[in-house]
């Protein structure tokens, strides 16, 4: 088994795009939204990761979520019965199943993420639910442009002034999530929103 990082990643995993062992991480286009940014339609792409996926994988079907760069993939899989109420015991026994699912399905998790790149023109970021433990394997880290004003400036200025960011970047991220952690069910119901007007606009009434 190859070395692995304080990440958890493997050496594999870490290396760049034409390394041996690595599944070609493309960014694509520039990212960071504009004319240039397009990507391939994932319609249809829940019934293609339902057909592909090994049956033996997950007890569930996976939670599958699509951005403008990648698709995540995180699916449950079994862990062993222990039979006592150890936490520490349950804790690592879920670790060591989710490495060895990682480990076994590494080449076939590399084949279907080059696939899903041809296909949807976005890789696969892999992950495992264990228990009460959620490993995520791989994902990609993207720039996002974006200009200030003074004011937005100011709260990035006093999340790194006072400790919580090391950056603004870093302080742009921390208030990403936090909406993300406050707001996600507005933010599910405006993701819904958008498909349903793209459905309708795929049902244009000019067509032939």
């Amino acid at each position: 088994m190859g070395a692995r990082s304080s990440s958890g990643q493997s050496a594999s995993e870490r290396h760049g795009p034409g390394r041996p062992g690595e599944p070609r991480r493309s960014r694509g286009p520039r990212p960071g939204g504009g004319s240039g940014d397009e990507r391939p339609s994932t319609d249809g792409l829940a019934g293609w990761l339902i057909g592909r996926l090994p049956d033996s994988w997950f007890e569930e079907a996976p939670q599958v979520m699509v951005d403008r760069d990648e698709i995540s993939v995180v699916g449950r899989i079994g862990v062993p019965d222990l039979g006592g109420d150890d936490e520490a015991t349950r804790t690592a026994a879920e670790a060591g199943r989710i490495t060895r699912f990682r480990e076994e399905t590494r080449d076939e998790r590399m084949a279907i993420d080059r696939e899903a790149q041809h296909l949807f023109g976005r890789s696969i970021a892999w992950g495992a639910d264990a228990g009460s433990s959620t490993v995520l394997f791989t994902s990609l880290s993207v720039p996002v442009m974006t200009r200030l004003r003074q004011p937005e400036r100011l709260v990035l200025d006093t999340l790194v002034d006072s400790g919580v960011a090391r950056s603004r970047s870093d302080a742009l991220a921390w208030c990403v999530k936090l909406v993300g952690a406050n707001a996600d069910q507005w933010l599910s119901d405006l993701r819904d929103a958008m498909q349903a007007v793209e459905t309708v606009r795929q049902q244009d009434p000019t067509a032939s």
